[in-house]
């Protein structure tokens, strides 16, 4: 349905909700290095339970790999530095959703992009909110969008 793009995660257990809502979804997850861990990591599949082995999953060295072999595709960037709210976005299947690293977010070069895109926030006093919630909120948004 969507692919999920997770560039250089960190918390296994937010990587492992996530496996799981993209076979929820029938969505591809896409993991770029350097991740944070072991993807034998025992928290990792603990948080994807039992259905590690049926999520469609794909590992790149860079995410000018994973770019290169998509580049027809459309990618939407996630930040919290931008002020366009995903609501404003037509998703299509197939889009490429782009999260960035749990401590530090997306390269500028993305967060800059005129595909970059936010979930708006109505406190000063948190940064962001959880990686696997913020994949949840836009997804599901696409798919509402397309079904």
């Amino acid at each position: 349905m969507f692919n999920i793009v997770l560039y250089e995660p960190e918390i296994p257990p937010n990587t492992g909700n996530i496996a799981r809502l993209c076979l929820a979804t029938n969505s591809t997850l896409h993991l770029v290095k350097p991740i944070g861990f072991s993807l034998d990591d025992k928290h990792l599949k603990r948080a994807g339970l039992d259905y590690w082995e049926h999520v469609d999953i794909k590992t790149y060295d860079s995410f000018d790999m994973l770019y290169s072999k998509n580049s027809s595709s459309r990618f939407y960037y996630l930040t919290t530095k931008t002020n366009r709210p995903y609501t404003d976005v037509k998703f299509t299947a197939g889009d490429y959703l782009v999260f960035g690293p749990e401590s530090r977010g997306l390269p500028e070069k993305y967060v800059r992009s005129d595909q970059a895109i936010t979930i708006p926030m109505f406190s000063d006093k948190v940064r962001s909110i959880n990686l696997a919630t913020a994949v949840s909120i836009v997804l599901y948004e696409g798919i509402r969008q397309i079904t």
